[in-house]
């Protein structure tokens, strides 16, 4: 078999059946085993040796591999090995890009990203059975296969592996409401919290700028006493999709600070980035034309800024920058509102 492209066609759909992928250079074992399986109502793809696994693996995403133990180019131990590297480095890149999604839809880390490997083999002495283990074999069976104990083994697994989907997913939607703001879907304050101070460490290191900006509907009260709680509701879902619309997704961050505040952290972001953003932003709420006939500013909804820079040092800390920003805030809303005050200090 060459190429990966006679694999395309088995990437796992919804609702489809479980996908097993089947590694023995053995083509009456792989016959024997597809034909079983199938009648099962499984999904099978079948390779010759450890390489081949490697390449379908990564594009056809299986629930369970059947491997053997001893093949040529790669033997399964091998494989295994490299299977095992693979669900690591996939667990570590989430990690690592944990605190750059803004848009908190990918934040979560995932679990495990579990394929039982189940190693088949007509080795079974303890030194073979003991490698495979520690090689990241989930099961081992020995050949002459005896179907209905695969059988119920490849049943075990899938349920084991089913089991680990459902935990994800609860753990994301956990996660999901310990990060999200309800009502805007923006960032929490909880949220807001810990990737401040996860920015501030980074740029330390690296010597480089950090902004914020925090917003505050102009009298955002008296919007509510007059048009109702949950036209004021819409209201701040509006002013938060302008603020994320307006911003760098790919490392920015759009929070709810805390009734009708806002804020945005823009990591590399210089004094002169933060205003262009803030103009943005500032554009793109009058844009909206919000009825506000209770304001003392304008006929419509408008939002008071203050934009603060610093570039962070182990001497300073995030609150430092929360202090400016907020300072900045304030001056805005004394100046007449509808407006930002920016402010760059080096701590």
């Amino acid at each position: 078999m060459s190429g990966i492209s006679p694999f395309s066609n088995y990437k796992q759909q919804p609702q489809q059946p479980p996908l097993i992928l089947v590694v023995d250079d053995d083509k009456s074992v792989r016959v024997f085993l597809r034909k079983a399986m199938e009648k099962e109502g499984y999904r099978v793809v079948e390779v010759n040796d450890g390489k081949q696994c490697l390449d379908a693996y990564e594009t056809i995403k299986p629930d369970i591999v059947l491997l053997d133990a001893v093949m040529p180019v790669m033997d399964g131990f091998t494989c295994c090995k490299h299977l095992f590297q693979i669900a690591k480095n996939n667990l570590k890149s989430a990690v690592e890009t944990f605190d750059t999604d803004s848009t908190l839809n990918n934040t979560v880390i995932p679990m495990w990203d579990y394929t039982p490997i189940l190693m088949i083999t007509c080795l079974d002495d303890e030194e073979s059975v003991d490698r495979a283990f520690d090689a990241g074999a989930t099961d081992y069976v020995t050949k002459p296969i005896h179907w209905p104990v695969l059988r119920h083994r490849l049943r075990g697994l899938l349920k084991q592996a089913q089991v680990y989907k459902q935990l994800e997913a609860t753990n994301q939607a956990l996660d999901h409401l310990a990060y999200v703001d309800g009502l805007t879907e923006l960032a929490n304050r909880r949220r807001f919290d810990h990737y401040l101070n996860t920015q501030w460490i980074n740029l330390v290191q690296k010597e480089s700028p950090l902004s914020m900006i925090l917003g505050d509907i102009d009298f955002f009260k008296f919007y509510n006493d007059r048009y109702g709680h949950p036209a004021g509701d819409i209201c701040l879902q509006k002013v938060g999709a302008v603020l994320s619309l307006k911003v760098q997704k790919h490392q920015d961050l759009v929070a709810r600070y805390g009734g009708e505040e806002f804020a945005v952290i823009m990591p590399y972001t210089p004094a002169s980035g933060a205003v262009h953003v803030a103009e943005l932003i500032q554009a793109g709420i009058k844009d909206l034309q919000i009825v506000h006939d209770r304001s003392v500013v304008s006929q419509y909804v408008t939002l008071s800024m203050g934009v603060a820079t610093v570039v962070p040092t182990w001497e300073s800390s995030p609150l430092d920058l929360i202090v400016q920003a907020d300072k900045a805030l304030y001056q805005a809303k004394t100046a007449g509102r509808d407006r930002f005050v920016s402010s760059s200090v080096l701590l």
